[in-house]
């Protein structure tokens, strides 16, 4: 199998981090590649008519793509652990990838919008998003978050590091202390730490 991911991305890096604590890296070849929604890669193109990083070549069908379905694919294929909380575990990946979503807006406005056309008001709305899920991570989903390793608490910590990556004074932290200790503690595990971005 091929991944075409970046390192830089919230929604490769779950699927990498996945790789890791599932056993399966070496199945699996990694492309790093160059992508923009202005300027995609031709390697994207070619696995996802999205032009949308991760996306998987199997050995024994057709490519997947959304981290959601390569995450699950590549789940069932080591045994379906990170899925047993059913759809408890799907709300908490959903809610990280509307963090993913809204932060990585963010930063195509700031990274690839030139300054005077850049949006304060959508830059704030998409800000709003990020805190209102973290606020509702704290409130509901902390017992969830300290059980069992799943693919939400994946999700979770790779939402949040991108956050913090891109974003360091979104201030997600401020009022949801018990979700700023689960993830510092998360964040050490062995898969986070083989997987931080580079700088830059």
């Amino acid at each position: 199998m091929k991944l075409t991911y970046s390192p830089a991305s919230p929604f490769a890096r779950k699927v990498v981090v996945l790789l890791h604590e599932t056993g399966q890296l070496d199945d699996v070849e990694m492309l790093n590649v160059a992508t923009t929604p202005v300027s995609p890669s031709q390697e994207v193109k070619a696995s996802n008519p999205l032009a949308k990083i991760p996306a998987l070549e199997r050995n024994d069908g057709p490519a997947l793509y959304d981290s959601r379905v390569i995450c699950a694919y590549l789940d069932a294929r080591a045994g379906g652990r990170l899925y047993r909380g059913g759809w408890d575990s799907k709300v908490l990946e959903a809610t990280a990838d509307g963090i993913m979503d809204a932060a990585v807006l963010m930063s195509y406005e700031k990274r690839l919008r030139p300054e005077e056309k850049q949006w304060d008001e959508w830059l704030e709305a998409q800000r709003g998003k990020v805190l209102g899920a973290c606020a509702a991570l704290n409130a509901r989903w902390m017992s969830h978050l300290q059980g069992p390793l799943d693919i939400g608490q994946i999700a979770v910590a790779c939402a949040l590091a991108y956050v913090d990556f891109r974003h360091p004074d979104a201030g997600w932290r401020q009022g949801n202390e018990a979700l700023a200790e689960w993830y510092s503690e998360f964040d050490s595990r062995p898969s986070m730490l083989a997987t931080k971005p580079p700088a830059g």
